[in-house]
């Protein structure tokens, strides 16, 4: 049993996290924007409504805790840049180091380094990538930051393909160290993955050591 404080927790694929994660009997912090967003109850869960880009609000609910889980997500914008993704990992990475928090687990996406999409369908290579490239590069950001600037840090960077809102499934994990999982010949193997799968997936790293400091692409066979 760990203490887990969870970001993005209202989120759909935050809550799944959620669930997956009191169902394993881990005690729960979600650190929320909007607390009216979280309907879940249970007696392991604290809901706590904070500014998610300001470390000293963070690091007042991170004291005592075991591991930082986020997958907080930033609706994209075609004309301009967003800077979601690295605005809030700062603020919680410095909010980690003042409460003295190591263990953060960060939800990204495949295909977030600008030439991973080669080999992408079709349909995904020229109309889904380009539409959400200001997510994706904000997103890289992000994961170039934990890798360069969070030595200090056990991270571990998840990229799922993309996200159905059903539960976790029973289906084995598939995982490769890169923007994507690969089959045989080079190409995506897949171009969905449950949201309880890679809640399930998440949460099985608290407990494996393989992908600290490292990003991991997931999915399921």
């Amino acid at each position: 049993m760990m203490k887990l404080s969870i970001l993005g927790a209202t989120g759909q694929s935050g809550q799944y996290l959620v669930l997956h994660a009191l169902e394993e009997g881990h005690e729960v912090t979600a650190l929320v924007r909007n607390i009216t967003k979280l309907t879940i109850q249970h007696k392991n869960l604290k809901v706590v409504e904070t500014n998610i880009f300001s470390a000293e609000q963070l690091s007042e609910h991170l004291q005592g805790q075991d591991a930082v889980i986020s997958c907080l997500g930033f609706p994209y914008k075609i004309f301009s840049a967003i800077s979601g993704y690295t605005d809030s990992v700062r603020a919680l990475v410095a909010a980690m180091r003042q409460s003295d928090v190591s263990r953060i687990i960060a939800m990204t996406s495949w295909y977030t380094s600008p030439e991973s999409g080669q080999n992408a369908p079709v349909l995904v290579r020229f109309f889904l990538l380009p539409l959400i490239r200001s997510v994706l590069t904000n997103m890289y950001q992000m994961e170039n930051y934990l890798e360069t600037e969070c030595a200090d840090l056990n991270w571990t960077i998840v990229r799922p393909p993309g996200l159905k809102n059903i539960p976790a499934t029973d289906k084995e994990l598939l995982t490769h160290e890169g923007y994507f999982v690969p089959d045989p010949s080079g190409y995506p193997v897949t171009n969905s993955v449950a949201r309880g799968d890679v809640a399930r997936f998440m949460l099985c790293l608290l407990n494996n050591n393989e992908w600290i400091k490292k990003g991991v692409a997931m999915c399921t066979k």
